[in-house]
């Protein structure tokens, strides 16, 4: 008997499951038609699901580029067609609330919405209205996306500072300096934690700024000028 090499084996089994097939195929032709065409309706659909996510995502995020340029147009008569402008500062805010808001209750969960109330949180801080800040703030901190919920934690601890509540900012800023992101570092973190706890706990926001001095340029700036604000004050 001749002697028969893996490759020739590997090529008649090939052969043979070629032949099965082709068998398998005639027997039951109706049920394999029946399943490639339900096979390609299913990857029809999950192609098509994708495209519709990316159309949709373009969609949010030319909203929120239309939302953000209210939010920075010019105060006062247009110069041209192509500027936006407000005639007050009142009324530009008013717009980008409600652009904002909009925004954010119809894509409800995505990043763009997300970065929406961030804003709308941000906006309230600035007029005052502390509570509403707060909810949209900590809206952004339980959102699971650790870059936007950073930014909510450091703008929150300002509220909480204003509000005298330094215990609730000074443990949010605390946990940006254990876990920093992208969007904060730990010495951004470390800089505001020395600016909250300055007047009530002064050696340890010093101990937290002095070796922030040999840090790189623009961390060490800030941190000389925090510690030259402590010293005037005492």
């Amino acid at each position: 008997m001749d002697r028969i090499t893996r490759k020739e084996l590997k090529r008649d089994k090939f052969a043979l499951e070629v032949e099965h097939t082709v068998e398998y195929v005639s027997e039951h032709r109706k049920a394999v038609i029946r399943y490639s065409v339900i096979g390609a309706a299913v990857l029809a659909l999950v192609l098509g699901f994708f495209a519709y996510r990316r159309q949709q995502q373009t969609v949010r995020q030319e909203t929120l580029t239309s939302a953000l340029e209210i939010q920075q147009a010019a105060i006062g008569p247009a110069p041209n067609e192509f500027v936006k402008a407000y005639p007050t500062e009142q009324a530009r805010t008013e717009a980008a609330k409600k652009a904002f808001a909009d925004l954010a209750a119809k894509y409800s969960g995505s990043d763009e919405a997300i970065i929406s109330e961030y804003y709308l949180g941000t906006i309230a801080a600035e007029e005052g209205k502390n509570a509403e800040a707060e909810k949209w703030l900590k809206n952004v901190v339980d959102s699971g996306n650790a870059n936007y919920a950073s930014l909510g934690k450091l703008a929150l601890a300002e509220i909480y500072k204003a509000e005298g509540k330094l215990g609730e900012g000074e443990s949010l800023l605390r946990s940006l300096i254990a876990k920093p992101t992208d969007f904060v570092s730990k010495e951004q973190a470390t800089i505001a934690l020395a600016e909250l706890i300055a007047s009530s706990k002064p050696a340890e926001a010093r101990k937290l700024l002095e070796p922030l001095r040999t840090e790189r340029s623009g961390i060490s700036r800030v941190a000389i000028g925090k510690l030259g604000e402590m010293s005037s004050a005492r």
